[in-house]
């Protein structure tokens, strides 16, 4: 039997503000153990962001989480233990879903398919009796006052039922309604429950500020970065055309991060040339950790050290001849846009050119402004800070004024954490989320 207010209202056992991956983990969790739950998502419907990410297929974790990939190691080690990949696989074993392991260890649903993910979630929530409560935020908390207690939770929401143009393609249909809901009048409705995690992702600074709790500003990261070609590199003679003369092209390399001099960072993998610099997987992870006026290395053929890549220079010339200047020289080496960019920065009677193409194709420079297309990012570094919340439960253990809340709890992309791409961040995500909504079940938090 629901356990009510005297005015009939109900009293959740568990309310999850946040429908994302996280939250969506938390709620699961909570009511597997038996509590009431209710989710207040702010947008259209729960799980949509889980719909972008890995381009539409979600990597879903990492067979391998190690620390070292995490903002914050220590206390990444401390939420993962010795078996955390383990969990992450049980958890969606249990709700259904098969996962296939790709490259370094990245694992996905069987179907490539993101939805698949959002839909066993989805389907799990209804299975238990989840409560989901989308368009909401939440404008007020009064936290509980006594172990028994509840939280009142003041609610924005429509004033009525959203009017919008029903369309059977599922985006079209959720544009419409996010335009219905932009414009709808509002008034506020209660809800009460004994514990509240917050689930909120990377955007939590107004929920911090409802709860009243620390908050570290939330810049985004995981983002391409903003760069040009650097003609200090090594050889070079001339300047190299600007890179929108690359845009669209993806090349497999290594990138070296370097600040005065030394490497402090490097990714293989492929790399995504834009007008505006570099993106692709291996960028991405090395925007974690960039500064303005970095140097960027890539080294397109790292498979070869220097003599065996100036050994194949050679062989080429002696099966070809002289390079000339002609792009074409190229065919068969590098694509065709990037080597006229080589031809372009190497001069053409050079004495050496195999000693300088070699330094060329190993150290290609970019400086770095810092990062770009930031609206685009779906991670985001900064909110609860760490040092806010016990680890072993997820719960919060002071507000921002130094007091102890009761019944207080965060997870996934609301905590100060970020990784690199490669389902770290989900694996954060869904992790911490679990653990929160097992303690929020049993009403400990610290």
């Amino acid at each position: 039997m629901d356990k009510r207010t005297k005015n009939g209202d109900v009293i959740y056992d568990v309310a999850i503000i946040g429908g994302g991956a996280s939250g969506l983990a938390a709620a699961i969790t909570a009511a597997r153990a038996g509590a009431r739950c209710c989710i207040v998502e702010a947008d259209v419907e729960a799980g949509l962001g889980i719909l972008a990410t890995g381009n539409g297929r979600c990597n879903i974790s990492n067979a391998r989480l190690a620390p070292r990939h995490f903002l914050h190691e220590d206390a990444a080690r401390a939420m993962f233990g010795a078996h955390a990949e383990r969990d992450i696989a049980d958890f969606f074993e249990r709700l259904g879903l098969m996962l296939a392991e790709e490259g370094e260890g990245r694992l996905y649903p069987v179907t490539r398919r993101a939805e698949s993910v959002r839909d066993v979630l989805l389907n799990a929530c209804s299975r238990l009796g989840v409560d989901i409560l989308t368009c909401a935020t939440v404008s007020h908390a009064a936290p509980c006052t006594s172990p028994s207690g509840y939280w009142d939770l003041t609610l924005s929401v429509p004033a009525a039922a959203l009017s919008f143009k029903q369309r059977r393609d599922a985006k079209a249909r959720v544009r419409n309604v996010r335009k219905a809901l932009a414009v709808a009048e509002r008034t506020e409705r209660t809800l009460h429950a004994r514990r509240v995690t917050i689930a909120v992702g990377g955007r939590s600074a107004s929920t911090c500020e409802v709860f009243r709790l620390a908050h570290l500003n939330e810049t985004p990261v995981l983002c391409p970065i903003a760069c040009e070609i650097d003609s200090s590199t090594p050889g070079v003679t001339r300047h190299a055309l600007a890179l929108e003369h690359l845009d669209g092209l993806r090349v497999e390399g290594a990138l070296s991060l370097m600040r005065e001099g030394a490497v402090i960072a490097s990714e293989v993998g492929e790399v995504l040339f834009r007008p505006y610099g570099i993106s692709g997987i291996a960028a991405l992870n090395l925007s974690r950790r960039i500064e303005p006026g970095d140097i960027i290395e890539l080294d397109l053929f790292p498979s070869l050290d220097e003599d065996g890549l100036r050994e194949l220079l050679c062989s080429r010339i002696n099966n070809i001849g002289a390079h000339r200047g002609d792009v074409v020289w190229f065919d068969g080496l590098v694509a065709r846009p990037l080597a006229h960019i080589l031809c372009t920065m190497l001069d053409d009677d050079t004495v050496d050119f195999p000693a300088r193409a070699v330094v060329l194709l190993h150290h290609l420079r970019f400086r770095v402004h810092g990062t770009t297309e930031h609206a685009q990012a779906h991670v985001h570094r900064g909110g609860i800070p760490l040092s806010s919340v016990n680890l072993e439960t997820c719960g919060i253990v002071s507000f921002h004024d130094g007091t102890s809340p009761s019944g207080l709890f965060a997870c996934g992309e609301a905590l100060d954490m970020d990784a690199d791409c490669g389902g770290y961040n989900l694996a954060w995500a869904w992790t911490s989320g679990m653990r929160a909504g097992l303690y929020a079940s049993k009403g400990t938090s610290c």
